[in-house]
């Protein structure tokens, strides 16, 4: 059972505020040699309204879009969760498709024994293992957040913080929700209650400045900008391998950083004993697990190829108009 999407827009007042801060920055950053992400941003617009998105331009040249993984993802994202997508642990090979409900009331042998007749009917190895994945349209709630991504690219270009990643997080963390995740995080960037703290927001009993959408967009931002990506490069260069800020295998990396800590992405390319940085690097990271870094920290950038996939069609399907800012 599929979900389609209506994309809503901001209101006229906001856009005109936040649209004129962009162009001020933006037009600063250009003139000072620093916004090297200029030329990624694409103006979406239909009769009435704009938005300001991030363009997914090298997801397509890369062909990160054709990978197993990106696909699987892509459809549990679109997915209602009253259906369950069989399917091979390691590649994300989609082998059937089955009611919730079927699944759920299989006692734990009939899991077991299911999941062993799936390996004899569609001739997979025997160490490899099956899940049962869920659809997830209820939490990924698409045309809920993109009206945020604007400001969120806005709050990061000013600090002159590669946006990219502002629009990545706000479409995976807690998509157009305010909800607090089981290890405490929160917010619009799903940030915890010490990290959030340690770049200068209020998090206590009385206060959870997370809130704040503008408040936790510059803790993240402050976040990627002093601790993920340095510690992106400090881990590269360890392994000798040249860094490329605006190469999507370092953003990727980047956000695993973000996400599962720079200790535990260290840990797993210690594993991987890289020798050089490409697509390769970010699939072997999907293949490996080391220290805290496991299946939940390997799907993260899975995540991100798929939203973005989801996001681009979003925008070409809804929308009459696409201008790149500036033009090139």
């Amino acid at each position: 059972m599929q979900t389609s999407y209506n994309i809503p827009y901001l209101s006229n007042m906001k856009m005109i505020f936040l649209s004129i801060a962009l162009m001020l920055s933006a037009n600063t950053l250009l003139s000072q040699g620093l916004a090297s992400w200029e030329d990624e941003k694409l103006w979406v617009a239909d009769q009435n309204q704009a938005n300001l998105i991030i363009e997914s331009e090298q997801i397509y040249e890369q062909r990160w879009d054709v990978l197993p993984q990106a696909k699987f993802w892509k459809r549990i994202m679109k997915l209602s969760s009253d259906s369950c997508l069989i399917n091979v642990a390691s590649s994300r090979q989609i082998l059937e498709s089955i009611p919730s409900q079927k699944w759920t009331r299989l006692s734990k042998s009939e899991k077991l024994n299911f999941r062993q007749e799936m390996k004899l009917k569609h001739h997979i190895a025997e160490n490899e293992s099956i899940y049962v994945t869920s659809g997830k349209s209820d939490f990924y709630k698409f045309e809920e957040v993109y009206p945020t991504l604007l400001e969120g690219i806005t709050v990061f270009d000013e600090m002159c913080v590669d946006p990219w990643y502002a629009q990545a997080i706000l479409l995976i963390e807690s998509p157009g929700q305010l909800k607090k995740s089981v290890a405490g995080a929160y917010g619009a960037f799903q940030l915890m209650p010490g990290v959030a703290r340690a770049q200068g927001l209020i998090v206590n009993k009385g206060t959870d400045e997370r809130k704040d959408f503008e408040k936790s967009a510059t803790a993240a931002a402050k976040l990627i900008q002093n601790i993920c990506v340095p510690h992106a490069k400090k881990i590269l260069l360890s392994h000798e391998i040249e860094v490329e800020e605006k190469e999507l295998w370092f953003r990727f990396l980047v956000l695993h950083i973000y996400h599962a800590g720079a200790g535990n992405v260290a840990a797993v390319l210690n594993q991987i004993k890289p020798s050089e940085g490409n697509q390769g690097l970010i699939k072997s990271m999907w293949q490996n697990k080391a220290a805290g870094f496991g299946n939940c920290s390997q799907n993260y950038s899975q995540l991100a190829i798929a939203s973005q996939l989801i996001l681009h069609d979003l925008v070409y399907s809804n929308c009459k108009t696409t201008t790149c800012y500036p033009s090139r």
